[in-house]
């Protein structure tokens, strides 16, 4: 039954990874679509932009040519006849029309000074002229004559699409300038040959070019975008491999690069980090826990085993029992307790990321209390070189709870001189806080021992006093999550001095959170 759920979770997690796209190709496709789509507007727009243009100017060539046309033939009061026609449009008219031998040098110098031989010569431009009754009096062709269809107007143009592109077709009515009669009619049907070759090449050359910027774009957007997805590729991957093994140690690379990616890639290094912290942390918790409860748990057991078999009768051995299992009932309360201050302490940028706290205040607070507390002890508090107002960013119940920990520890090891002194001053950028003790000091092996959990000095006195060995383990893991320093220096039967130091809270450079 197990293993086929176990492959049936694996068919599960295959066809998720088949059903899974890769960013890059998505991307790469939007881009591509976008590009694509932008330029293809783009051209479409320069090409009708072109077009237009183009047209415009055939338009007004053509119209150029009605004008010039019905200028003329406005001076006839007949209908157009042929014999009427030719003469009013240049005297040489006659002479091209019949094909006649080539003309002298005079005649030629006419021809290009004459705008309606000038037209007539054109072979893209077909002019026709109608009788009123649209037949046919003159052309010059005879291949492309445009068909005369009724006019709703004196004047109309008409764009016709063809099989070899665009032509344009003018119609316009001729009345006699004298009598103001209908005449007949002019046609003018221009192919547009030469506007339909550039246009035909302006296509061509904007698609080939087109197709040339798409593929360019295409390949530059899956360079950069491929450079932006392989970081977030690298923490899918890692994310897998973390998944599978939490313990791993593996990390993403660091990256050249200063913008978002970067910061992404250092900002999941450091959860990793923080992840397989906690993931240590708990670890140890448990295992101290498992460990350091076993003892008191065992005494408990062992007197409750004895009551229940012969020790409850006897008055002497019941209190016994119960005195020494509500001691290690104590017991175990106070070093769960400092088991779980322990772990806040390594969370504290995740729980105390923005306190404030005022040492001037504090420090005084806490010696006023261990002065009432001890009233057997001298406790002398120098802050001469303190400044008024000299604030850290700490939690104020964490520099308190350091300050106990260090005078506690300073009042339990002192033996015959019943005298500490507590010094602060302030420097140039920290603050600092010494505890100095005249008691039996560390030796110099055991100096860096002593912030270790459960380590203690002299297990045996230290058992008496009621210490579990946490109290300066928790003050490093205090005084360090607030990038701060804690350090001793001892000496054997000359007592020791704990010295901890914070980096100054500069005004205006934090919001400072007032308890």
């Amino acid at each position: 039954m197990k293993m086929m759920t176990n492959a049936k979770k694996t068919n599960k997690q295959k066809e998720e990874t088949k059903k899974r796209s890769s960013i890059t190709a998505k991307w790469v496709s939007v881009m591509a679509a976008t590009i694509t789509v932008s330029f293809v507007i783009f051209s479409v727009g320069i090409y009708l932009l072109l077009r237009q243009q183009l047209i415009a100017q055939n338009e007004q060539m053509s119209n150029e040519i009605v004008s010039t046309f019905q200028k003329r033939l406005e001076e006839i009061p007949t209908n157009f006849r042929t014999s009427n026609v030719v003469p009013k449009l240049s005297p040489n008219t006659r002479k091209i029309l019949a094909g006649e031998g080539s003309l002298n040098t005079n005649d030629e110098v006419n021809i290009f000074n004459d705008s309606i031989l000038a037209t007539l010569s054109n072979k893209e431009t077909t002019v026709t002229l109608y009788n009123p009754q649209k037949e046919v009096v003159f052309t010059n062709s005879k291949t492309t004559v445009p068909k005369l269809k009724t006019l709703k107007s004196a004047h109309v143009q008409n764009l016709v699409h063809t099989g070899h592109g665009l032509e344009l077709d003018v119609y316009q009515k001729v009345y006699s300038r004298d009598n103001k009669r209908l005449v007949g009619y002019i046609a003018v049907k221009n192919t547009m040959v030469q506007t339909n070759h550039v246009l035909k090449t302006i296509r061509v050359s904007m698609i080939i070019f087109s197709l040339i910027v798409i593929v360019i774009f295409m390949g530059l957007t899956f360079v950069v975008i491929s450079s932006w997805a392989k970081p977030v590729k690298r923490i899918s991957e890692l994310a897998r491999k973390i998944d599978k093994d939490p313990n791993s140690e593996e990390r993403l690379p660091k990256l050249k690069r200063t913008d978002e990616l970067g910061e992404l890639t250092d900002s999941f290094n450091e959860m990793l980090d923080r992840m397989q912290a906690y993931i240590r942390q708990q670890k140890q918790f448990v295992g101290d826990v498992s460990h350091e409860l076993r003892t008191p748990v065992a005494v408990i057991q062992g007197h409750m085993n004895m009551l229940n078999r012969w020790g409850k009768d006897d008055p002497k051995i019941l209190q016994e029992s119960i005195d020494a299992s509500l001691q290690e009932a104590n017991r175990m309360n106070h070093l769960i307790q400092e088991m779980l201050d322990l772990t806040r302490a390594e969370q504290i940028d995740v729980q105390f990321p923005n306190e404030v706290s005022d040492v001037n205040s504090v420090l005084e607070r806490t010696v006023n209390n261990l002065r009432m507390i001890h009233p057997d002890f001298k406790i002398i508090y120098d802050d001469a070189d303190l400044k008024s107002n000299t604030k850290i960013k700490m939690y104020q119940n964490h520099l308190e709870q350091v300050l106990i920990i260090l005078m506690d520890n300073a009042i339990k090891y002192s033996q015959d001189r019943k005298e500490i002194i507590v010094d602060a001053s302030t420097e140039r950028e920290t603050v600092e806080i010494s505890v100095q003790d005249f008691g039996e000091g560390i030796a110099l092996e055991e100096q860096q021992m002593i912030f270790n959990r459960f380590y203690r000095v002299d297990k045996a006195r230290t058992r008496e006093k009621g210490g579990n060995g946490l109290g300066l383990s928790i003050a490093q893991k205090l005084v360090e999550g607030y990038h701060g320093k804690i350090s001793v220096t001892s000496q054997l039967g000359s007592g020791s001095i704990f010295k901890i130091e914070f980096p100054l809270l500069k005004s205006g450079s934090e919001d400072e959170k007032s308890e």
